[in-house]
């Protein structure tokens, strides 16, 4: 027996060992009785034949026993081979049945017939048994307890003697290609094996040691979904160090990496732009999201990280998940009782064990969900099929008995159109019998036809006026065109037509074309390089023919520059915008990190201490603010976040000045910075002490005048009576005043007291006077002013004082006496001429 691989196919020829069985001339030669091939691999399982001259061969074919088919069927007709089986050799005495995509249910043992034309068969004995099987680790401790020996392992020994590959944390383990490992019993990495040639048929990864290390498992190797579809490709991970970074990525998209070495992003990818989505929870789990699959996009995907220490980061020699995107096709092959057999097929087998719908000139045929269909030989019919949950994904239709039939095929089903722009939609078509009437229509417009039931023709929908036209030649070919289109434009647009019988028209069941109209729109995102961004013209679909870009700075076109992406400076303040070759006038919106930002205050005016004041930051950005930061003026830490910042009890210290600082996805940019200078109040206020002053000053003037003709009376009752010889010990003539001022009481109450001498009995000419003033309620702040009139010690001269005394707000009760000299009180000595 001899192994042949080919890329990822596990091909085995049996060619040795034969078994040749025959009677009379008849005979197949089978080689070994049994074969072990790997799950997802394809084999080829060979044999030769003879029958005896003078009859032909008619019909070969292979098939398997099956418990619940009593008739041996030719495995092409058995569903559960659909689209996996093919059959070649010379037709005369060699044949080779290929089996792809291996599942463990296809285990069974397989025999070849022939049928001749003259009513001759024989069926080889015993046939080829297949078993199908995976690769797992299996771990048993060595004879040295420091090591444990690693077997990479199946239910079946494989044919032809392969070599192994064994990874170390993802990595490829160099010279090591036996079928068991020697690794040491505490070592915290992970390990799995492949075998040599079929890199992507790995088994899961094991930790040695515990059950914790580094390791990606990935949910299934191997997916086949339909174009024009999505597809989630999931893996589980974890990390014996903290994970700093993870992204998917396709090595068949080596040749755009800047470094051939080192994997990049899909999510930067131009081709996967807008199309790609990451979601999962960190150090568990993450899926990868493709949306409008391309058959392009068949290939490898890679899940990778990496953690502070490099030497258990997830590399990318690993293999992946393996995804084939394909298109549906009937395909038609004759059936043994006068009828022909309808297959939906695939390139590959569909995941998740579909079921299909299948249309019979357009129409959904009732309790027909197998793969395939069995109709007349001599049918007049046209067939489609489709997948169920995907009928807008619909095979093309094809005819039964030969080529002509009533059948309409799309240039394509979906379309991905500029906002704005024009769109031209077209098919071809033929009838069985005379067309009488053919138009397009959307079914989305279905709630304005008179007749739910009965569509209407677009060209007269008041939505479209003036924007539809039609073209083509009749029984050939129809383009409907949709001019200055719009969002709400995006919809199925279908075309019909009607004949002479109605059996063959062209009904408004099966699906059309599907238009999505998108704008333009500039995505950015972090770069693998720190100091750039990436931006991205992206559209809510892909749109058609691989389209050149144009981009432009400040409102400048870029020369040089028609990828879908463009790197800039992470410090650039300029404006970007998009657009695609020629349709510059439908550029996309700039984008630009947030500009003109100004801060506002509220309360404005004077700020007081222990109120409360808010600040509100505003900018102009796009794509808009996403974070607010406030600062204030020489501290580096932040104060607060979010668009507005309220400080409560505002005191002195937080004078100063602030700025807030605006980012979105661009950038960030500080605004200037708002001083706020917070007052300290007293007991009196600015106003209320002015006022204050200037009555004290009228007091003063009133008593100072008094005072003089106080005194002038006193000289002149001492010029009529005899007086002794001033010894300068006389008694003075003393005069006070005292003032309560409380500041909001504008008018004083005035009480004016004479003092008699508590010694002689005799009043002395003493004027006391009070003056006080009503302020608020809760507080008072008493205002005294003494002013003291003092005779002359001798009569050479007079002197007179006035005392004017201010205290500020206290708790402690108002006492209107004079105390103790105090050291605010103000005297004023006023001295009098001698006579």
């Amino acid at each position: 027996m001899e192994l042949r691989t080919t890329g990822s196919v596990f091909v085995v020829f049996l060619c040795s060992l034969a078994v040749v069985l025959g009677q009379h001339g008849w005979g197949v030669t089978y080689t070994l009785e049994s074969v072990c091939a790997l799950r997802g691999s394809s084999v080829n399982l060979s044999c030769s034949y003879t029958y005896p001259s003078g009859l032909t061969v008619t019909e070969t074919f292979w098939f398997t026993r099956r418990r619940d088919v009593e008739v041996a069927q030719d495995l092409n007709l058995d569903p559960e081979y659909a689209g996996r089986v093919q059959y070649c050799g010379n037709k005369k005495s060699k044949a080779t049945l290929t089996i792809t995509d291996l599942r463990e249910r296809d285990a069974a043992v397989y025999k070849f017939r022939i049928i001749t034309d003259k009513g001759g068969r024989w069926e080889g004995y015993p046939g080829v048994t297949l078993a199908v099987t995976g690769l797992q680790v299996k771990m048993t401790p060595s004879t040295w307890g420091e090591k444990k020996t690693l077997t990479c392992s199946s239910t079946c020994p494989l044919t032809g003697n392969p070599s192994y590959i064994w990874y170390k944390n993802g990595q490829h383990v160099q010279q090591a290609s036996s079928q068991q490992l020697s690794v040491s019993s505490n070592s915290h990495d992970s390990y799995s094996c492949a075998v040599e040639g079929h890199e992507d048929l790995r088994s899961p990864a094991v930790c040695v040691y515990g059950q914790y290390c580094s390791i990606v498992t990935y949910s299934t190797r191997r997916l086949c979904v339909l174009k024009g579809s999505s597809v989630d490709i999931s893996c589980t991970y974890y990390s014996y160090y903290t994970v700093t970074s993870s992204f998917w990525f396709s090595p068949g998209r080596r040749d755009g990496w800047r470094d051939r070495s080192a994997p990049e992003d899909l999510a930067g990818d131009p081709e996967y732009a807008g199309r790609v989505q990451y979601s999962g929870t960190e150090r568990k789990s993450s899926t990868l999201t493709i949306t409008h699959l391309r058959e392009r996009d068949s290939g490898e995907y890679r899940f990778t990280f990496k953690t502070r220490d490099p030497l258990y980061d997830w590399g990318d020699s690993f293999s992946g998940t393996t995804l084939t995107v394909t298109g549906l096709q009937v395909k038609v092959t004759p059936s043994t009782w006068g009828e022909k057999t309808l297959t939906c097929s695939s390139t590959c087998p569909l995941t998740g064990n579909p079921s299909y719908i299948w249309y019979k000139n357009g129409q959904p045929e009732q309790q027909a969900s197998s793969q395939q269909l069995s109709v007349s030989s001599n049918s007049q019919d046209k067939y489609s099929c489709a997948v169920e949950g995907h009928e807008d994904l619909r095979s093309p239709a094809v005819c039964v008995y030969g080529q002509y039939c009533s059948i309409v095929t799309y240039s394509t089903r979906r379309l991905c159109v500029l906002e704005g722009s024009s769109v031209d939609i077209s098919c071809t078509y033929y009838s069985y019998d005379t067309v009488t009437s053919s138009f397009w229509f959307s079914p989305g417009r279905r709630d304005g036809w008179r007749d739910r039931s009965g569509p209407e023709d677009l060209a007269g929908d008041p939505e479209y006026a003036g924007r539809v036209q039609y073209s083509g030649t009749e029984r050939k070919s129809s383009t409907l065109t949709i001019t200055h289109l719009r969002e709400r434009d995006s919809g199925e647009y279908r075309f019909t037509f009607k004949t002479r019988d109605p059996l063959y028209d062209w009904g408004d069941s099966f699906s059309g074309t599907t238009l999505t109209v998108t704008g333009l729109q500039v995505k950015v995102t972090p770069s693998t390089w720190a100091q750039w961004k990436t931006l991205t013209c992206s559209s809510t679909c892909p749109l058609p023919g691989n389209p050149s870009y144009i981009w432009y700075k400040n409102g400048q076109r870029v020369k040089q520059a028609s990828s879908q992406q463009l790197s800039v400076s992470s410090n650039s303040q300029d404006s970007y915008s998009c657009a695609v070759e020629g349709h510059e006038d439908l550029r996309s919106p700039a984008v630009y990190k947030p500009r003109n930002i100004s801060v506002s205050v509220s309360p404005s005016g004077e700020v007081v201490e222990g109120s409360s004041v808010t600040l509100t930051c505003s900018s102009d950005a796009n794509p808009p603010v996403q974070t607010y930061t406030w600062y204030q003026e020489n501290i580096t830490s932040s104060k607060s976040s979010g668009q507005s910042y309220t400080i409560t009890n505002i005191s002195s210290e937080d004078s100063g000045g602030y700025y807030c600082q605006a980012g979105n996805t661009v950038g960030a940019t500080n605004s200037s910075f708002l001083m706020i200078t917070v007052i300290v109040r007293t007991g009196i206020s600015t106003a209320q002490a002015a006022a204050a002053g200037t009555t004290v000053s009228v007091l003063l003037a009133v008593i100072l005048l008094s005072a003089c003709l106080l005194c002038r009376k006193k000289k002149t009752n001492c010029s009529n009576s005899r007086h002794p010889i001033d010894n300068g010990q006389g008694d003075s003539g003393p005069v006070y005043d005292n003032v309560s001022a409380i500041a909001l009481n504008p008018v004083p109450a005035v009480q004016t007291h004479t003092h008699t001498d508590t010694h002689t009995g005799q009043q002395d000419d003493v004027l006391y006077t009070s003056v006080e003033f009503s302020r608020f309620k809760t507080q008072d702040v008493p205002l005294y002013a003494t002013i003291q009139s003092v005779q002359p010690q001798n009569q050479e001269e007079d002197v007179q004082y006035a005392a004017v005394q201010f205290n500020r707000p206290s708790p402690a009760p108002r006492v209107a006496v004079q105390t103790t000299e105090d050291p605010s009180a103000l005297h004023s000595t006023v001295t009098k001429p001698k006579r």
